[in-house]
């Protein structure tokens, strides 16, 4: 019978296991989010459409890439401008309001100016809300909207009526509010479309794109002429009578006049991907089936068709 063996050394396995380092798995998770946010904040971020304003450039649901950088860094860039709830409510205290905010500031850091035509992400001064609109009017111009058509600087915009665009009817565009139940159309393979007036401005530095036009009586339709100041653009949506932007009072949710410059959050460059509103958070497989398939990778650049007249 073999001697027994003399006491081997403890295994790794047999020593105690050091306990979890909390304090370095805080730091890693917070430096990851300070990442995040600074990139959303400074680089580019995602956004969604909510609404039919920008009809027919972008419908509800479509996901997007908004970079920062084009026109400088304001106080709006920071992803996290406003604080609420309990938190913010608490910090808030000590500027004696019930959130916690950054104040609104003058100016831009590296600043420019967005080419007339851009899509822009922007904060109406009274808000925390931010709007996708498109630059119409530049600072110093003389705009007008008389009967629909956009006049700058004396001179109207040039419109073309286009073919109607056929938007599919989904769950996000359902087509059914009394401006516009009637433009429902089936086609011959039973498919059913939001059958939109399309005209297709272009402004005088030669930038192109369509606009929903359903009538030249709205309310939105006739805006008096103005001198827009300097440091604040002219916002307008190009679905022009469902539009809450330059030309509508904030007191009715619009961006009421002339936006300022600092409150510019971004440019909007391509359309990520786009859901028609059937997807459910807790069936993965109706995200797919609830994706639009010929929307993701359009870009939101406008198009330089026109001859420049300015």
């Amino acid at each position: 019978m073999p001697p027994p063996a003399a006491d081997a050394p403890a295994t790794p396995a047999d020593q105690a296991r050091p306990g979890t380092d909390w304090w370095a798995e805080f730091k890693g998770v917070f430096w990851l989010v300070l990442a995040v946010l600074a990139f959303h904040s400074f680089i580019a971020k995602p956004f969604y459409i909510p609404s039919e304003s920008m009809m027919p450039t972008l419908i509800k649901g479509d996901r997007l890439v908004v970079t920062k950088y084009p026109y400088g860094w304001s106080y709006v860039s920071p992803s996290i401008t406003r604080i609420p709830g309990p938190i913010g409510a608490w910090l808030g205290q000590f500027t004696g309001q019930d959130y916690l905010s950054i104040p609104a500031m003058h100016g831009r850091l590296f600043g420019h100016l967005p080419r007339r035509g851009d899509i822009v992400i922007a904060k109406p001064p009274t808000q925390y809300t931010d709007y996708i609109k498109r630059v119409i009017g530049m600072p110093g111009d003389r705009l007008e909207v008389r009967g629909g058509v956009v006049i700058l600087n004396g001179v109207p915009v040039k419109r073309e009526f286009l073919a109607p665009a056929m938007i599919p009817i989904d769950a996000n565009i359902p087509c059914d509010t009394p401006d516009v139940d009637r433009l429902r159309i089936t086609d011959a393979n039973g498919r059913e479309f939001c059958q939109m007036p399309r005209v297709r401005e272009t402004l005088p530095n030669g930038v192109s794109y369509d606009t929903i036009d359903l009538t030249t009586s709205g309310a939105n339709d006739n805006y008096p002429a103005l001198t827009i100041p300097e440091g604040h653009v002219f916002l307008m949506g190009d679905n022009r009578d469902q539009s809450a932007d330059s030309r509508v009072s904030s007191i009715e949710g619009g961006l009421g006049g002339p936006v300022p410059i600092e409150n510019l959050g971004g440019r909007a460059e391509f359309i990520t991907f786009s859901l028609d509103g059937t997807s459910s958070l807790w069936n993965p497989i109706s995200w797919l089936t609830a994706m639009r398939g010929t929307r993701a990778g359009t870009s939101l650049r406008p198009a330089l068709t026109g001859t420049p007249t300015e």
